[in-house]
């Protein structure tokens, strides 16, 4: 989960959680919901999150990410999404 915070937030992204749990909720940029940045990551950086509309109305406007695979496809997974973000600016 470290690693993915630390990621993510290089990437210029709002993270939280990820401390004594193994799931890291991702602020989606401004003006994008949660279903969109999904389906856009899905598509565009082909990497799988969870939108947080799905957990309730307060996961609006969030990703959900956990660390359930090993520490080089993450990575790979961070850098895809860091590449996306950037390409967003």
């Amino acid at each position: 989960a470290k690693t993915i915070r630390e990621g993510l937030s290089a990437a210029g992204l709002t993270v939280y959680g990820g401390v004594n749990a193994p799931y890291v909720w991702v602020r989606t940029p401004e003006g994008t919901g949660s279903w969109d940045f999904f389906d856009r990551l899905l598509r565009e950086a082909n990497v799988v999150t969870t939108p947080g509309a799905g957990f309730g109305p307060s996961g609006e406007g969030y990703i959900r990410l956990s660390y359930a695979a090993s520490v080089e496809d993450l990575r790979q997974g961070l850098d895809k999404i860091e590449a996306f973000v950037r390409s967003l600016r």
